[in-house]
Formats: structure tokens, sequence, C-alpha cells
């Protein structure tokens, strides 16, 4: 995969659930995933690894225990590891994630929204 080029608007036009990952490239030990996100998502910490959000189209909060951070488009902020937090987006955001292989979207959390990493085209 690491030879093609990947169009970050055609890997989202192809997404057709929320909060459902998908790898877009590697890099590294690191993936670079694309995802929908609608609604609030479930309160989780990574606690080996940081997670950087950048936001592509849309407006997403990022609840933190002590503060909101609101990320509009090109916007990109990294909740460090063993942070808790809980994406939040009242109208569809289009995201790009960078965070190790193998990371699951729940963190220590699990339950419903636990995504399996799917790969795009």
């Amino acid at each position: 995969m690491t030879d093609d080029v990947r169009n970050i608007q055609a890997a989202l036009a192809a997404i057709g659930e929320h909060w459902q990952p998908h790898r877009l490239t590697s890099i590294n030990d690191y993936d670079v995933k694309v995802v929908k996100l609608q609604g609030e998502f479930v309160w989780h910490t990574h606690p080996d690894t940081d997670e950087l959000f950048m936001v592509v189209q849309g407006e997403l909060t990022i609840q933190l225990r002590d503060r909101d951070v609101l990320m509009g488009p090109n916007d990109v902020f990294v909740v460090p590891k063993g942070v808790e937090h809980c994406p939040k987006a009242v109208e569809e955001v289009h995201a790009i994630l960078f965070e190790p292989k193998g990371t699951v979207n729940t963190g220590d959390a699990g339950g419903d929204l636990t995504a399996a990493l799917r790969e795009l085209g």
C-alpha cells in the first residue's frame, strides 16, 4: 500500500458508517485512518499512546474532564496518552487519525462502538 497514492476525499466518500475508522495508509508503526463522526462517542483513554485528530470537514469537540477542545477544518489536536476523552460532533465530521497500529478506537472502554480496523479499496 505504501506505493499507492491515496486521496483523502475519495477515502472518506467510501465510508458509510460513523465511528468506524478505515486505514488509509501506514507509516512505520503508525496507521493513518479516515473516519466519519457524528453524535457522541464513549469516554475512554488510550493508556499507552497519544492520539492525533485532524479535522478535514465539520466541527468536532474533544471533551476532556477539565475542558472542551473545539476543532474546525484543518485543526489538529493531540490527546495525550492516558487522558480520558470523548469526541462529539453535532453534525457529521470528516477526520484523520494518526495512532500506532493496533490502537482500538474505544481504548480501554470497549463496548458497542469498538471497531475492527477496516481497509479502504
